[in-house]
This record gives C-alpha cells, sequence and structure tokens, in this order.
C-alpha cells in the first residue's frame, strides 16, 4: 500500500469517520475510497478529491500523494536565505544633538535588507552597519530611536549626511565643505548651530543611505 493510501487510511481511522462517508463527500460513489486504498484503483486521487480531503482533515496535500508543497515559512526562510542579506546592528548609537560617547562596535542583532535592492544602490553587505539615532538636532529628518544604515565604504567626502567621530563622542550631521582643511557639521534642527571643524579633528564612520523609524 503507497504512503498517500496508508496516510489516508490513518487520517480517516483517527479521525473516526468511514471511508463510506468520505467517499460521499467528495462525491464518488460510497466504494469509491475502499477501491483507491484496498484495490489501488484509482491509482491516484483526483487533484479535486485530493485538496478536498486534505482540506477536511487540515493537512498538506502532498500527504494524499499531491506534489509536494511547501509552506508559507518554507517559503520565508528560502526567500531570507535567497534574496535576503543580513546587516549587523551595532550596540551604540549616533549623536543628533551633544554628543554620544562610543560604545563597543559590536552586533547585538540584524535587519534584513533585499540583496537587489543594495545591488540597485550600489551598496556591498560586508560595508554597512546600522546604528540608532539619538537627540533631536537632525529632526525632522532623523529622529531619536530611528535607525540608520551608514555605509562604511571609503568614498571622498561630500556634502550629505554622515556619521562622525569627534574626540570620543560620535554624531550623525550633514556635512557641507568649509574653508581649506575645515569641514562644517550642519543639524537639521536650527535650535543648533553648525559647527567649523578641522579636518584632522574627525573621524569619518560613513555615509547615512537609509533611515528607518517608528511613526
Amino acid at each position: 500500500m503507497s504512503d498517500a493510501r496508508n496516510r489516508l487510511l490513518e487520517l480517516a481511522e483517527k479521525g473516526q469517520v468511514s471511508l463510506t462517508a468520505l467517499s460521499e463527500m467528495i462525491g464518488r460513489n460510497p466504494s469509491y475510497l475502499q477501491q483507491y486504498i484496498r484495490k489501488g484503483s484509482p491509482r491516484k486521487l483526483d487533484e479535486g478529491d485530493r485538496r478536498t480531503l486534505a482540506g477536511y482533515f487540515g493537512v498538506r496535500e502532498s500527504e494524499l500523494g499531491g506534489a509536494e508543497d511547501i509552506s508559507r515559512e518554507d517559503t520565508a526562510n528560502r526567500l531570507r536565505a535567497q534574496d535576503w542579506v543580513a546587516v549587523p546592528r551595532l550596540a551604540l548609537g549616533a549623536s543628533a544633538g551633544p554628543g554620544a560617547l562610543a560604545g563597543e562596535e559590536l552586533p547585538f542583532d540584524s535587519f534584513g535588507f533585499s540583496r537587489r535592492w543594495l545591488r540597485e544602490q550600489g551598496l556591498k553587505q560586508g560595508d554597512l552597519s546600522l546604528i540608532s539615532v539619538m537627540g533631536d538636532s537632525m529632526e525632522p529628518l532623523l529622529r531619536d530611536g530611528d535607525e540608520i544604515l551608514v555605509d562604511h565604504s571609503w568614498r571622498p567626502l561630500r556634502d550629505g549626511v554622515h556619521v562622525l567621530r569627534l574626540g570620543d563622542a560620535l554624531h550623525v550631521k550633514r556635512v557641507q565643505q568649509g574653508q581649506a582643511g575645515e569641514i562644517r557639521l550642519i543639524s537639521v534642527n536650527e535650535s543648533y548651530p553648525p559647527i567649523d571643524v578641522a579636518l584632522t579633528d574627525i573621524e569619518v564612520i560613513g555615509r547615512v543611505v537609509w533611515k528607518g523609524g517608528r511613526l
């Protein structure tokens, strides 16, 4: 007896329902499933009959001889493995305010990003990390608690939003070219005046290329 026939008989006995009743439920003659199980005729269940029986017992159609189906969880896992990459979230924050002391750059979690999207943006997984924003100096562009995606790959410094280390503190600011040997750190929130600093006094951690946060 095939696995599908054994499984149907097992389900019927467990559910205390007769093969006759099941045959009538799918619109067949009363002996239809008896013949299917005992005599192997028909050789396999009709697709519609199989779907109805699988739905009645709450099992996958593959258990009754259908093609192997993939659960939503299996599909999600497969997509995650093939089409998504994990970008680490680091246990530190970049201040959008007076300045946050840099902690240990250790990942404690990760976000999944579309591999295709990263490629379209010209970003590489190994160059990326996520950190949180602290403070209000970049509001409304960046809010306290937002997550920012930082690209650490080396590029010539240009205007844009960057994470920088100034002394022991991390900052997220809009960078603007200043006088020779200087750059200007600009806060979006006009309550915070711009700061001019020497290039030799800062370390550019990376450029902010994406943000996410709760509404």
